[in-house]
């Protein structure tokens, strides 16, 4: 066992869970199986292995920026129920 129920119940009480007789059996014992799977992936040899932060090597994922002409502002305004001058009017939040 890699881990004790006295570790679980320290745990539980730093993080204010509070834990009966049964639960606290039931943490250890579960906690015991997570930690026994990393035991395995600790015996791995990854020493010739680079860290990485993605499973896909991509630089950029995102297309070129194109310059191009923009919507006309009378056009954009006429999407909207009311506007003033050069932008929409909306109701006053406070």
């Amino acid at each position: 066992m890699r881990i004790r129920r006295e570790e679980v119940e320290h745990v539980a009480h730093l993080a204010r869970l509070h834990l009966d007789g049964q639960e606290l059996d039931q943490m250890t014992e579960q906690l015991d199986m997570i930690l026994s799977y990393i035991a395995k992936l600790d015996e791995l040899d990854t020493s010739g292995i680079e860290p990485t932060t993605h499973a896909f090597s991509i630089t950029n994922a995102f297309r070129k920026d194109v310059v191009k002409k923009s919507l006309d502002q009378d056009k954009a305004l006429a999407n909207g129920p009311e506007h003033s001058q050069d932008s929409f009017v909306v109701p006053r939040i406070i």
